[in-house]
């Protein structure tokens, strides 16, 4: 991206605007984690109903997010902004009065769709409103939010639930995005590229090839007509894209060794960051039997080491390159898995949890830049909107790869004479009464997937390194009296 020439004087309170709305939709994706107990007692969900008032909004959003990047880029990105935290205060209060699963599933689609309109714009005003001497630093503090936020979904979470009912935990969406709709009003400039058009046919077939894509990766199953749909549609639209004047997505960015080396580094980074929400809130509250608020404040310490290393990572990526940072960084995660894949407690725990801060700090700033560095301004939605789709594919690979380890682990370690629900989950088995077989099991399933894990962090560091290359630096910016 070619840096500005001038400065906006409020940037830094636009900073705070974008974090704020950042904060909301991953503080939303994580606080629901520690209310699954409760959606179990209280609205008598069952754990399918669970699993799809999670992959509900997982889908809609994953699936719109290239779509709503393109339109704000042409219609506008805090428009978008602004309409996305609208439309997703409002779903938030429709989930907050259901009073059925199937209810709740539907309120958490509608949250998906205001969460793909509002994500793309967080980044791609960013890029737009910092030139390149500044960007690092506010991709960085972007970056912390987004993994303070993912941590402190839980704890707020375990709050809201020790206090009130499971669908407190949506109220706080509320007066969050409408603090953050003034706030764009107020402070921030509209931003958008002009002379660009709708391509509605890329439209059509990115939203279907995605969803389907998300769909089949989250079902963990060979689902056959969900997989041609994915490949046809997907297909379809790289074939479609490379023949347009004005592509939706430009395809050749992945020629650009930096720009497909950052997206699958942080494909697989997304990966581990959701392997460890995936085992701990379970491990924490059945095993260590953990409270909803201890819980959640147990996850803490990640978050914290993660926020405090962004900035570190931010300050050495002036001296050090992109591919050094995010190969270190992702070896780093990779030490603290096998801590987590060797020990037991939460001591030990603690520990892993804050390497694992440590590395995804040092190296997710580098792996935004470098991948958002490759991309024109006139595409900063759209390329918002990729590393988006990227980290939600990677998240979604964790759930269904670490989900499937854990529960073929944990049922191969239950005696084969247990009930089948204590056989299925932990959550069974301490409802039926083997809780001490059940974390006996879980913890060995846990230790798999954290070899799983690490092995996923060493494969995006050795990619990290074998296919980033160094970039000029950036020219100086004029300065404008």
């Amino acid at each position: 991206m070619d840096s500005n020439t001038v400065r906006d004087p409020r940037r830094w309170w636009i900073l705070v605007v974008l974090c704020l709305a950042l904060l909301v939709l991953v503080v939303d994706n994580t606080v629901l984690n520690l209310a699954i107990p409760s959606l179990n007692e209280e609205m008598g969900a069952t754990p399918s109903d669970i699993q799809w008032i999670i992959d509900a909004y997982v889908l809609a959003y994953a699936g719109l997010l290239l779509t709503s990047g393109s339109l704000s880029d042409k219609y506008g990105r805090r428009l978008f902004l602004i309409v996305g935290l609208a439309f997703f205060g409002g779903a938030s209060l429709l989930a907050v009065l259901v009073t059925e699963p199937w209810q709740l599933i539907a309120a958490r689609a509608l949250m998906g769709i205001g969460g793909s309109l509002v994500m793309p714009s967080t980044l791609s005003i960013l890029m737009t409103v910092f030139d390149e001497t500044e960007r690092r630093k506010a991709m960085a503090s972007w970056s912390a939010v987004a993994l303070v936020g993912m941590v402190s979904g839980p704890t707020l979470g375990g709050l809201m639930l020790e206090h009130f009912w499971w669908g407190s935990v949506f109220l706080v969406n509320i007066p969050i995005a409408a603090i953050a709709i003034v706030a764009a009003v107020v402070l921030m400039p509209e931003s958008r590229s002009s002379g660009r058009k709708i391509d509605p046919v890329g439209v059509v077939l990115s939203t279907v090839g995605l969803t389907a894509a998300v769909y089949v990766i989250i079902e963990r199953e060979w689902n056959v007509i969900g997989i041609a749909i994915a490949v046809l549609a997907l297909g379809g639209f790289v074939v479609w894209e490379r023949k347009q004047a004005q592509p939706m997505l430009p395809l050749h960015l992945f020629a650009n060794r930096n720009f497909s080396g950052a997206s699958f580094s942080i494909l697989l980074m997304a990966f581990g960051a959701g392997a460890v929400m995936l085992m701990l809130t379970q491990y924490l509250q059945f095993v260590l039997g953990y409270k909803e608020m201890q819980a959640g404040l147990a996850m803490l310490p990640y978050g914290v080491a993660a926020a405090i290393f962004n900035g570190v990572g931010a300050g050495l990526g002036k001296k050090a390159s992109n591919r050094v940072l995010i190969g270190a960084g992702l070896l780093v995660m990779a030490g603290g898995f096998v801590v987590m894949a060797t020990t037991t407690g939460y001591l030990p725990l603690l520990t892993g949890l804050v390497i694992m801060g440590i590395g995804g700090g040092l190296a997710g700033p580098s792996a935004y830049s470098s991948l958002m560095s490759a991309i024109p301004m006139e595409h900063a939605g759209v390329g918002s909107a990729l590393n988006d789709t990227v980290q939600q594919v990677g998240m979604a690979m964790s759930i269904a790869i670490l989900g499937s380890v854990l529960a073929g682990q944990y049922t191969s370690q239950m005696p084969a004479d247990l009930p089948a629900a204590a056989r299925e989950s932990i959550g069974g088995a301490h409802l039926s009464g083997f809780a001490e077989a059940g974390n006996q099991a879980f913890t060995s399933a846990m230790h798999l997937g954290s070899w799983v894990g690490a092995a996923f962090c060493v494969a995006a560091a050795l990619l990290a390194m074998a296919v980033l290359r160094p970039v000029a630096a950036a020219p100086e910016p004029v300065k404008v009296p």
